[in-house]
């Protein structure tokens, strides 16, 4: 489990093709106290510690993984935003995340606001009925206030929220642009909530 608060921006600095994809990441991280088979959060994507050295981590990432995650992600240079996993008794300084990226969504357009960055989504139809106004959501690993959201007629929504200059700079947030696709994890509460209800209305 984690919080999506991002406490370190990695770098891919090697990709290798086996049966997997094995990224090697650049961090900040004591990876000494960092054992294999650790849970990181890669931009919203919760993988298990394969390999380590000094400042840096290696990754197995499957094919269920890349097709699930926005497009190049999995790409040499690109930057990570990073979390480990959290302990029982750590602050919980966003909401409850689980790594688990649900789908992609596309930014819209990114403005000015105050100091801010205020940025609009495009969510897929699966996603639109999870998002809600002041309601939480991960983007890219970050924990986020949903501030907006307009539903289209295809079933397809947008959403909007604000960057605070904190957070453009410790996360990648800030190099957001039109066109960029991101990793959505969805409040796990309201996963469980739209279950709950698909079953109470089978069973009217």
């Amino acid at each position: 489990m984690f919080t999506g608060i991002i406490t370190d921006v990695g770098e891919i600095a090697r990709v290798e093709t086996r049966g997997d994809t094995r990224v090697v990441v650049r961090t900040a991280y004591e990876t000494a106290e960092i054992d294999l088979g650790a849970s990181v959060a890669c931009s919203g994507v919760c993988l298990t510690v394969v390999d380590k050295g000094p400042n840096w981590l290696a990754f197995d990432v499957s094919g269920e993984t890349i097709s699930r995650s926005a497009q190049g992600q999995w790409s040499e240079g690109r930057p990570l935003n990073l979390e480990r996993a959290m302990k029982l008794g750590d602050e919980l300084g966003g909401h409850i995340v689980t790594g688990h990226v649900d789908g992609v969504a596309e930014v819209i357009d990114v403005t000015a606001d105050g100091d801010s960055k205020r940025v609009r989504f495009r969510v897929p139809s699966d996603l639109a009925p999870f998002l809600a106004p002041k309601g939480s959501v991960t983007v890219d690993g970050v924990s986020l206030t949903v501030n907006a959201v307009d539903d289209a007629a295809d079933g397809s929504s947008t959403f909007a929220i604000n960057i605070i200059p904190h957070t453009q700079a410790v996360t990648t947030l800030s190099a957001l642009a039109p066109g960029k696709a991101v990793n959505i994890e969805i409040d796990v509460l309201a996963r469980y909530l739209q279950r709950m209800e698909h079953y109470r209305a089978k069973a009217r």
